[in-house]
């Protein structure tokens, strides 16, 4: 069978009905322009490691190392399912030379930059801001936020409760809001809400005619529109460009500033273990070490 034959059945038996629909798209996607121009014509028996080496390196030479390990996972995972299937006796992904892809640096903004941030969506009183304060005090993850529905608010118990995602996607008949399963099993979490916060979601929901929490008067927001309006906020208070994802980021920096031990932060940023929160995070923390320094250094006078 050739390989191109093989990723089409792959892609209807094991992708289709398992995967969220980016995953399928972003898999489609290589597929059609990495894999196939180069190994579809291959029969799945000379997808050997001379094959499948000379393939990693000539892209590594081409595109970033992030794009080559997707491509990668594409390979690992079809022809792992080729060998289940007993089409191929073995398969040679795991021993491919490929690109180092190193975590990007986690950025947070400090304190100073916070309280602008905060200072002026309060000062605007423009009703859908006030996501950027939810993620600021939550830690959720800008898909969990357009996800969030009215109904996964007690405000009675003070709980926002967090169990599925949302991301756009354009088609033939224009935008549309696709709700999914949260990002990971861990993901799907229960979060106290800081009682500072109660007073903007209930004036949000005051005004609020949709089911949804971020909403537009009229018409959905989509996610990138809302990246946008960030953007366009730290520019007018002149800090530094940062991700929407910073504000988790930032998040999990206060949160162990105070305190919040590694288990409960991990458990409340729906991360699988506190190794990993740990990891991410305590390297991020160069506000809160100068203070300690500068506590420690007191005893110099």
């Amino acid at each position: 069978m050739k390989y191109e034959n093989w990723l089409a059945e792959w892609n209807d038996t094991c992708i289709k009905p398992f995967m969220k629909e980016r995953t399928i798209i972003k898999y489609n996607t290589l597929i059609k322009t990495k894999i196939i121009p180069v190994l579809g014509e291959y029969e799945l028996g000379e997808l050997k490691l001379p094959v499948l080496q000379r393939f990693i390196s000539d892209l590594t030479r081409q595109y970033a190392p992030s794009t080559v390990e997707s491509v990668m996972s594409v390979l690992k995972g079809s022809l792992r399912s080729a060998v289940k299937m007993g089409l191929i006796e073995r398969e040679y992904t795991h021993e491919i030379e490929g690109p180092k892809v190193e975590e990007k640096p986690v950025e947070s903004f400090d304190r100073e930059e916070q309280k602008k941030i905060e200072e002026y969506i309060i000062n605007k009183k423009e009703n859908k801001l006030i996501g950027i304060l939810i993620c600021l005090y939550t830690g959720i993850r800008i898909g969990e936020l357009f996800a969030l529905t009215w109904d996964d608010i007690d405000f009675g118990k003070n709980l926002i409760y967090i169990n599925k995602s949302c991301h756009d996607s354009w088609g033939k008949d224009g935008y549309k809001k696709v709700i999914e399963k949260p990002k990971t099993k861990s993901s799907k979490r229960v979060i106290p809400l800081p009682k500072q916060l109660i007073p903007f979601l209930k004036r949000l929901k005051k005004n609020s005619a949709n089911e949804f929490v971020i909403y537009g008067i009229d018409k959905p927001i989509t996610v990138r529109s809302y990246q946008r309006t960030f953007e366009r906020i730290l520019v007018k208070l002149d800090i530094p460009h940062k991700g929407f994802h910073a504000l988790r980021h930032t998040f999990a920096t206060r949160a162990h500033e105070c305190g919040m031990n590694a288990k409960t932060l991990s458990e409340i940023l729906g991360h699988k273990n506190p190794l990993l929160t740990m990891s991410r995070y305590a390297h991020s923390m160069l506000e809160y070490k100068s203070d300690m320094m500068n506590k420690i250094g007191k005893l110099l006078q």
